[in-house]
Order: structure tokens, then sequence, then C-alpha cells
């Protein structure tokens, strides 16, 4: 058998042949991001209607769609604090046409306490940006005998017990701040979790439930007409005028919701860093800026790396508190 050598004119063309087949291989994945969005996007929103991730999602898709001239559909998968609409985005097809707008249950207090989950953010999923950030508000039913924090935890600590705070679910952003005040303030408030903020807010209107830690979108209004009594935020500092923070008379209490944009692992890195840009550009609109403000929420973004170490910041910090709460995935 006869051995095939080049030629020393050849051989000089080889390392520009091979940088010819290398460039070839790359046009298809760059025409597919400059083409992007040829087709409707779908994003999936892990929670039911009528929450915060429902209300922050609808002004972002819909600006989405107006930035990019293509439709960005949304395609609601509620359950299990979040988990289940994850987990569907992060087994979908890599190629930019499936997202999920992501929370801090399903992105780290589930990573944080359940060593099962049948995903992980990072591995699985390629954060984008935030969208925006809010605080969860302690709100009663009005028939409750309290006025502010004080007052509550004084109630609980005579009816240990018997008081209770619904939740959108096991695990939830919610759900540890009811555990955590139990934790720090030295009370027992019964948890109840419900299937999304939603019907959480329709216990407590109903009376099912004592109180909750709502979002604004989902709370406020209420409020407003004198059907619920917000009593404090969750954050570190007061971001509603006259409403005191947790943190003012317990220390080191501190649970956030935000809200950020991520695709399937393997996304184009140039349809993921566009998407970056496009709600770099959202949240700098003032029409939308002012939409999420008048939901209680803070606008902001972060490029794709930012967003990932916050996604990681955020799960150590919840694993210390599922720990000292001594919490588990249920």
């Amino acid at each position: 058998m006869k051995h095939l050598q080049a030629t020393p004119r050849a051989a000089s063309r080889l390392p520009l042949l091979a940088l010819a087949f290398a460039g070839a291989a790359l046009v298809p994945s760059m025409a597919l991001a400059q083409a992007w969005p040829v087709k409707p996007v779908r994003v999936i929103f892990p929670y039911p209607p009528g929450g915060g991730t429902d209300a922050v999602g609808r002004i972002a898709t819909n600006a989405l769609s107006e930035q990019l001239g293509q439709t960005f559909v949304v395609d609601t998968r509620p359950g299990a604090s979040g988990q289940i609409g994850t987990e569907v985005a992060s087994k979908a097809p890599a190629d930019g046409y499936t997202l999920v707008l992501g929370n801090v249950a399903p992105l780290a207090i589930l990573p944080a306490s359940n060593p099962k989950l049948p995903y992980d953010p990072l591995r699985d999923l390629a954060p984008i940006s935030l969208i925006a950030t809010s605080d969860y508000i302690l709100t009663v039913h009005p028939s409750l005998p309290v006025k502010n924090l004080k007052d509550l935890i004084a109630l609980a600590k005579k009816r240990p017990g018997e008081l209770s705070f619904a939740s959108s679910g096991a695990l939830g952003g919610p759900h540890l701040a009811g555990e955590l005040l139990n934790l720090l303030g030295g009370i027992n408030v019964l948890h109840v979790p419900y299937k999304g903020n939603g019907p959480a807010v329709v216990a407590v209107l109903s009376g099912e439930a004592t109180m909750l830690y709502g979002t604004g979108p989902a709370v406020v209004p209420f409020a407003q007409q004198g059907r619920m009594r917000i009593l404090a935020t969750t954050g570190l500092k007061r971001t509603i005028k006259d409403v005191p923070a947790i943190a003012e008379s317990i220390n080191d209490f501190q649970v956030t919701q935000w809200y950020g944009l991520l695709a399937p692992a393997g996304t184009p890195r140039e349809i993921v860093d566009r998407l970056a840009k496009e709600i770099a550009r959202l949240v700098a609109d003032p029409k939308n800026a002012a939409a999420l403000v008048k939901l209680g929420a803070d606008p902001m973004s972060n490029s794709p790396a930012d967003f990932r170490r916050f996604i990681e910041g955020e799960i150590a910090r919840y694993t210390k508190v599922v720990k000292a709460a001594k919490l588990s995935a249920q």
C-alpha cells in the first residue's frame, strides 16, 4: 500500500485549510444568532398567574416582543416552588427558542436544600440577566389584632402554633421568610404551602390563613382596599414609605425576591449576549422601569457572567439559612 505524503507546498497550506474548516464550522452558529429570532420564543413561567413572577414576566415578554419584532409566548408551568417549570426549561433544546423566568426559589433555595433536585441551575441553565429584585411584604388579615411587627411577635408567643402563614410553596422565598422569623423571633407560626402566590393571597383574604409574605403586585392592591394590612418588608432597608424592614428590629433578617431570564445550557453565546443587551435596554426604558417600580420591584440588569456569580452567592447564602432553620426538601 502506498502512503500519501503532502508535498512541501501542500503541507504549507494545511494550517490555512484547518482554519478554513474551523471558520466554516462556526458559520451555522453565527448565522443562527444573526437571524434569531425567526419564530416565536417560548418563555416558561414556573408559577401560576397572580404573583410577582407573572407580573414582572408579562412586562418583560411584552417589551422583548416589541424590541425584537417577534412574539415571546408565555408558557405557564407551575408547581413545586418553581421546580417543575425550571426542570422543563433545563431539558429543552438549546436553540434560543425556549427561555425561563427564574427566581430565588428554583434557582437558589431549592438547590440549597435538595441534593436530589433534577436539575443544576448552573450546569443545566445559562444565566442571561437579572430583570428586577423586590422585597417580600409581611401582610396579615385585617381582623388580626396587630398593628406592627412587635405586636405580631407578642401575639404569636401568646398563641404558639395557632397562627399560620401562607406561602407560594414549600422552600420558596416566602416559606424561608416565615421560617426565619420563627427562628430569629422565637415564635411558632404554622406554615401552609399553596401552589403559587396567587392562591396564598386568596387564603389570607378568606381568613383561611393568618398572614403571608407576598410580593408587591400580589398584596399592595388589597392593602390599599383595606382587605389586608402591611406590617413590614423583608429586605435590609425600607423599600415602601412608612413601612419598616424586619431587619430594623431583628438582626440578620434578609429574604429578597429576584427575577431573571435564563436559557438551556448550550444556547449559542451570541443569542445569550444579545438577550442580555435587550434586557438592559428593557429595564432602561422609562416606561418599563415605571411599570416594574409600580409593582414594588427594583429594575436592574447585569451580564451573563455577573448573573451566574449572583446565583452562586445566593445558593451559598440560602444554604446557611436552610441549615440554621433545619429545613429540607419536602
